[in-house]
């Protein structure tokens, strides 16, 4: 069904105004394309359909199709009318979404699960939403296809016999999440496995694995850069790797989780991996990450707030200043004394919960709240969440030959007593006021940096942004900006946008300056990176590195180092910690500087990969 799909049948803008000449159009890109032995003969057939009973449904949406041989290749055009067209809607309203489908005489009933495909998924408010919303015919192909592969993935009868389920996550939710799971839907059909993926996204669950599922399956993938829900997999075969391993190698991961000597996962909280030995590199930073991603839309809502209220003027929060407005004041004080407030209890709760479950979320919630009114900010958040987690673990452990009766009253009294006291005094007596002291004088350093220093950190984080696009050293440069938006620190939060735009936005501009350096699917990629480097999700990247990485990673750095340098150079500020393009009327010096930094990053990473790349 993915090969009816073709970029030239993606009319974007019909220019037809009635049902006869949307008819027309539509087929007239049929035969252009070399779908159709005879085009009288098809449109005779469509209009036989259409004689016979509307196919113009509802919610906007027409689906005239027919099966002849005046038909070549079997085919979908689709058409997309922004003022709408009369094509005699069961709801009596304009068709603004139309599919036509092309089928073969001879072929089999393919073309029948295609309209009932589209019918079902045209149900989908946002499936149609994001249809009317696309700018570009290559973001309707890759969403259309995506879409066949899932449903392909979630229905498909075949010979093999094997069924995969796989969990996909990475600490922000955004870009790897659904690339690894792509990559894996893709890699599964062309195998002939069945497949179904669950997605751990920044806007929740999607496609939960079910009982059934879990039981069913042949082999369990979890490929996540955070914790998720792994208790139901007990006593079955589990691979676990991290989200990047899905997009790198998703035909080894399917291999070997099918393999008998897949390593079988045993439910703990101990933070222990599939083969049941310690993993404390992986799940430290699992861990830190699940906070980070858990505590990002509170910076992010919090730092757009902020940034609303400066465009009034710096002050102008203040009743005291001249520039005082009062809805710039109840925006400061939602966004700064609210949202921000939250950022870090959130941050240590949720690495509490990723190590202990309840018990380390209420410890790391009151140890969080320690340490962002005590002085020690992000950096005891992070503490007190660790602490908490591993505290609550001590304490179960050490209470774990209670009689049976304790049990219900542990969970609800015990266990939080104990924990949060604990994690509060430990906090209190030890931990809040050396760290404190540490993140004054952290703050003031950073205050005072200047010239050389000022440039010398914009192009180390900058670089750090680049080198593993999503990994561990990226998230650390990110994690180190994102801390300092509490203490009104804005450089390096800017510094660490513009390093992670470079390199989709580069490779992109590469794919264009230099086409022979590049085949036509990484050209196509290219317009994807585009997009995705627009809105700072560095992962655009990622394909080209996989590929090329000794080439592609090296031009990658060099130009973010370049773009971060350049933005602390410019005492450029940014007070939110995500968006790209959407935040740059609220960054702190000029919004042109900071195009320019960035504009010259990508511009040397376009260059630098047009001279190490070898022509294909």
């Amino acid at each position: 069904m993915r090969e009816f799909f073709d970029s030239s049948l993606v009319l974007m803008d019909l220019t037809s105004t009635d049902k006869e000449s949307v008819i027309n159009e539509l087929i007239d890109a049929l035969d252009r394309n070399g779908n159709l032995y005879n085009r009288e003969e098809y449109k005779k057939a469509i209009l036989l359909k259409e004689s016979q009973a509307s196919t113009g449904i509802s919610d906007g949406i027409a689906i005239p199709h027919a099966k002849t041989s005046a038909v070549k290749t079997p085919a979908v055009v689709f058409g997309r009318s922004v003022q709408g067209i009369n094509f005699d809607s069961l709801d009596g309203k304009d068709s603004h979404l139309f599919f036509m489908i092309a089928a073969d005489e001879n072929m089999d009933d393919t073309h029948l699960k295609m309209l009932a495909f589209l019918s079902r998924k045209l149900l989908d408010v946002s499936f149609r939403q994001t249809l009317l919303q696309a700018k570009t015919s290559e973001e309707v192909l890759s969403f259309l296809q995506t879409m066949v592969s899932y449903e392909g993935a979630l229905n498909v009868s075949n010979a093999n016999g094997k069924k995969i389920i796989a969990v996909t996550a990475c600490p922000t939710g955004i870009a790897h999440t659904f690339m690894a799971a792509d990559k894996l839907i893709q890699t599964a059909l062309e195998l002939g496995y069945e497949i179904k993926v669950e997605t751990n996204g920044a806007t929740g669950v999607e496609n939960r694995l079910t009982e059934k599922d879990i039981e069913e399956a042949d082999g369990i993938i979890v490929a996540v850069g955070k914790t998720v829900e792994m208790n139901r997999f007990h006593g079955k075969k589990v691979v676990q790797v991290p989200v990047t391993d899905a997009i790198k190698k998703p035909k080894a991961l399917i291999e070997q989780s099918l393999s008998v000597r897949a390593p079988v996962y045993v439910s703990s909280q101990s933070g222990t991996d599939h083969s049941g030995h310690k993993n404390q590199r992986v799940g430290i930073y699992r861990h830190l990450m699940n906070g980070v991603s858990e505590m990002l839309p509170f910076v992010i809502s919090g730092g757009i707030l902020i940034a609303i209220c400066f465009l009034f003027g710096h002050k102008s929060f203040d009743k005291t200043d001249p520039s005082y407005n009062a809805f710039a004041a109840m925006v400061f004080e939602i966004g700064a004394k609210h949202a921000f407030a939250l950022m870090v209890p959130i941050l240590a709760a949720f690495i509490g919960r990723s190590i202990a479950d309840r018990p380390g979320f209420v410890a790391g919630m009151v140890g969080g709240s320690i340490a962002a009114t005590g002085g020690s900010g992000f950096l005891g958040g992070i503490i007190a969440g660790f602490l908490a987690g591993y505290l609550a673990l001590a304490i179960k452990k050490l209470l774990s030959n209670t009689p049976k009766w304790l049990d219900s009253v542990k969970a609800v009294l015990i266990f939080p007593l104990l924990t949060v006291f604990a994690t509060g005094a430990i906090m209190l007596t030890v931990i809040n006021q050396p760290l404190a002291d540490l993140n004054l004088f952290l703050t003031h350093w950073l205050q005072q940096l200047g010239g050389t220093n000022s440039i010398i950190l914009g192009l180390l984080l900058g670089a750090m942004m680049a080198i593993d696009m999503g990994g561990p050293i990226n998230k650390a440069a990110y994690v180190f900006a994102t801390g300092l938006l509490a203490n009104h620190l804005y450089e390096p939060m800017a510094a660490v946008m513009a390093g992670g735009m470079v390199p989709p936005l580069g490779v992109a501009l590469a794919t264009v300056l230099f086409k022979n350096r590049f085949t036509k699917d990484e050209r196509e990629a290219g317009k994807t990176a585009l997009v995705l480097g627009s809105f700072f999700i560095t992962e655009g990247a990622i394909p080209f590195a996989a590929a090329d990485p000794s080439r592609v990673i090296p031009s990658l750095v060099i130009g973010s180092a370049v773009a971060g340098a350049l933005s602390m150079a410019f005492h450029l500020g940014l007070t939110t910690s995500h968006g790209g393009v959407i935040v740059f009327g609220f960054i702190q010096g000029g919004w042109l500087k900071y195009v320019f930094a960035i504009a010259m990053g990508s511009i040397i990473t376009a260059l630098s990969l047009g001279i190490l790349k070898k022509r294909v």
